[in-house]
């Protein structure tokens, strides 16, 4: 395993948010947020199949810039903050937190990661991993809050509508029980807690998005 949800979209969050002050361009806090978890996709893919391609091909950062190819031909620097958030997940959070990863397939089937270039394993539910999540965490949601991206999610924008993509296969899932042995609210509650802070914000985002807007009737 690697970093918890909440991890990958902290972090994520924090490079693109960064990055764009850097490049004067302001990225969409829910694409972010989406693609910091969206390699992760193979999990599910596992499940429903049985096989075991988990960090294969989907964790890939060869995949990851033939994909955004045509991303960056067309939006250039607006498509640097997107990139950082997509290849963080592999490069940072995985790399560091559980290895494994095949990180040039197709190129090469080696694995990467710290603990295969010789030092420790650092499981997900180890103490210095769960301690960098929450961190990750408090400093998200400082930056959320200072820089008013909060109001992203309360505001009607169909482009939330992305957001349903971590609640049902990430956020929901793991709060109560997959892909863990338990729920993180009876293992790890802090970390449950940040989870749901997301899950509230995104489900408002997703509700705003499909709701009909409430317009006063004319006199």
């Amino acid at each position: 395993m690697a970093l918890f949800a909440v991890g990958h979209m902290s972090l994520a969050y924090l490079l693109g948010k960064g990055s764009g002050k850097v490049l004067c361009v302001k990225p969409n806090v829910a694409l972010l947020m989406v693609l910091s978890i969206l390699p992760d996709i193979d999990i599910v893919f596992d499940f429903l199949t049985g096989s075991q391609i988990h960090r294969g091909p989907t964790h890939s950062v060869v995949v990851a810039a033939l994909v955004f190819i045509p991303i960056f031909i067309i939006y250039r620097k607006k498509a640097i903050p997107y990139f950082l958030a997509l290849i963080s997940h592999s490069l940072i959070g995985d790399f560091f937190i559980g290895g494994n990863l095949q990180l040039f397939w197709p190129l090469s089937a080696n694995e990467f990661g710290i603990h295969e270039l010789g030092s420790a394993y650092i499981d997900i539910f180890s103490p210095i991993n769960i301690a960098l999540e929450l961190i990750l965490f408090a400093f998200a949601v400082l930056v959320l809050y200072k820089s008013a991206d909060w109001k992203s999610f309360v505001k009607k924008d169909l482009t939330n509508l992305v957001l349903v993509i971590p609640v049902a296969t990430v956020l929901l899932p793991s709060t109560v029980g997959y892909p863990f042995r338990e729920p993180l609210l009876l293992s790890e509650p802090a970390l449950a807690l940040a989870h749901l802070v997301y899950l509230v914000l995104f489900t408002i985002a997703i509700l705003k998005a499909i709701l009909p807007t409430n317009k006063r009737a004319l006199n």
